[in-house]
């Protein structure tokens, strides 16, 4: 019978973590590729959009996925030492914000009732999450890799640049507001949206990823 080290488990956790990341994302790249959701725009439409297609399945268990992996990435971190209290609870914010977006899904304005709580509860979600785990990996990346630069600079570039994604809706909501436009037709919204998540995965992934035992043991 083969049994892990407890000093591989944390290893191997974060792997699982980074793993279920993974998988969350790629479930979404198929649900461009694959019918019905193909017609879905992926310059214009939101992911959330392929919540309300006969493939909500699919996007309700990536999403599921993506907040289990954090959860776990988290976790971990905090266990090593890693993870500032701070940075535990806006990544606390961003997973439970994933479980939101899943509960409460968008507001679908072809239906003539399209009204209510719940699509509010998704975008303020949407928001809460996309802006609390770059900020969650900006504040980690110091104790996270006390001993290593260059990993240092590249969770905060990536933190720096999912921020920088969402300064593009910020500034496009700022010209609405004073053209008396939709803001949301000002910009590429859907891959605004897809390039602000990956860039964050990729962040998270770069500041839960093992590294080597002196650039991890430091505090």
């Amino acid at each position: 019978m083969t049994t892990v080290s407890a000093g591989r488990r944390p290893v191997l956790l974060a792997l699982a973590g980074i793993a279920a990341l993974a998988l969350g994302a790629v479930l979404v790249l198929l649900l461009q590729v694959v019918p019905p959701t193909d017609e879905i725009s992926a310059t214009r439409r939101t992911i959330s959009e392929y919540g309300l297609s006969d493939r909500k399945w699919v996007f309700d268990l990536a999403v599921v996925l993506v907040a289990a992996g954090s959860a776990v990435a988290f976790a971990v971190l905090r266990l090593q030492g890693r993870l500032p209290g701070l940075a535990a609870v806006l990544g606390a914010f961003w997973t439970a914000g994933l479980l939101v977006i899943v509960a409460f899904p968008k507001t679908d304005w072809t239906q003539a009732a399209a009204t209510g709580a719940g699509g509010t509860l998704h975008r303020v979600a949407s928001v809460v999450a996309f802006v609390c785990l770059p900020l969650a990996v900006l504040v980690s990346a110091r104790r996270a890799f006390p001993n290593s630069p260059r990993r240092r600079f590249l969770a905060r570039a990536l933190a720096v640049a999912s921020l920088a994604w969402f300064a593009v809706i910020l500034g496009a909501v700022a010209v609405a507001a004073m053209t008396d436009q939709h803001w949301w037709l000002l910009i590429p919204l859907g891959l605004v949206e897809r390039g602000m998540a990956l860039t964050e995965l990729v962040a998270l992934a770069a500041l839960a990823a093992p590294g080597s035992a002196a650039s991890a043991s430091g505090r």
